[in-house]
């Protein structure tokens, strides 16, 4: 009953709430949607116009934003779950967006009980129980790389901390295998450590070696915003991904002609 009431009162939101028209148009020309039918566009629609109705976008240190750019964060944040239901982001309700890249100070604990500050240059963060935070200069760029996007790599943080911690391991859909998906992500995550213990290139950025949970992360920002390149390097990889969030798209895509090349700590 409880679902059926949340389902109603979602679907008269969205039919007296739609996203305005001149700015949807110009949410059709972004690189990541490529490929997309109607029906699925219409999808995504829906659930950016309830992302924007249901989480609150807070800029800071003096930033000022428009209804385009909200429409922006929305439209990439809502895209994993295209086909999952607007209910995998119900347990958070708040994205933090600064001016660029911002400065996260985090307390640690290490193996012997020592409490440490660690401080980092951040274009985005997903926090435990809290908000997501973004830099706007990163999310605009983020629909036209064609090798990241911040937003969705976030998101990915989001999804894999539904089972409690962010681990790289994401609560799974009936059918699925955990013990396919540890196996899976365990190699691919022992073959970027290797590249990047080696100063070697790839061709995903190769931060995904730091841990599992970017491992996992990077891997579902490449799955969305370079699908050929996952799908010809870890193709294992691509197949769980394209279980886990429904889709595939590699077969809706083109290719594109330039690759990024990416070491440890970024993309060149």
């Amino acid at each position: 009953m409880f679902n059926f009431l949340r389902q109603h009162t979602r679907r008269r939101y969205l039919a007296s709430q739609p996203v305005q028209g001149v700015l949807w148009q110009k949410m059709l020309l972004l690189p990541l949607l490529q490929g997309l039918n109607e029906a699925e566009l219409n999808q995504l629609k829906d659930h950016a116009a309830w992302f924007l109705h249901t989480k609150t976008i807070t800029p800071v240190h003096g930033l000022e934003i428009d209804d385009e750019l909200r429409l922006l964060i929305a439209v990439q944040a809502t895209l994993p779950i295209l086909n999952l239901g607007f209910d995998a982001y119900d347990d958070w309700q708040e994205v933090v967006l600064y001016p660029g890249r911002f400065i996260s100070r985090d307390l640690y604990t290490d193996s012997i009980g020592l409490v440490h500050q660690e401080i980092r240059v951040l274009s985005g963060q997903a926090r435990h129980q809290g908000a997501v935070l973004l830099s706007m200069m990163d999310v605009i760029e983020a629909p036209y790389h064609p090798g990241s996007n911040v937003v969705i790599h976030e998101m990915a943080h989001k999804l894999d901390m539904r089972s409690g911690s962010a681990n790289g391991c994401p609560p799974l859909h009936q059918g699925m295998s955990y013990a396919r998906w540890k196996k899976v992500f365990s190699k691919a995550f022992q073959a970027l450590g290797r590249q990047a213990l080696m100063g070697e290139t790839g061709t995903i950025d190769l931060y995904a070696a730091e841990n599992p949970a970017e491992c996992l992360a990077v891997c579902s920002e490449t799955f969305f915003a370079a699908p050929h390149l996952l799908f010809e390097s870890y193709p294992d990889v691509y197949q769980q991904l394209s279980l886990f969030f429904r889709q595939d798209p590699a077969a809706r895509r083109p290719q594109y002609q330039y690759r990024p090349v990416f070491m440890k700590g970024g993309w060149v």
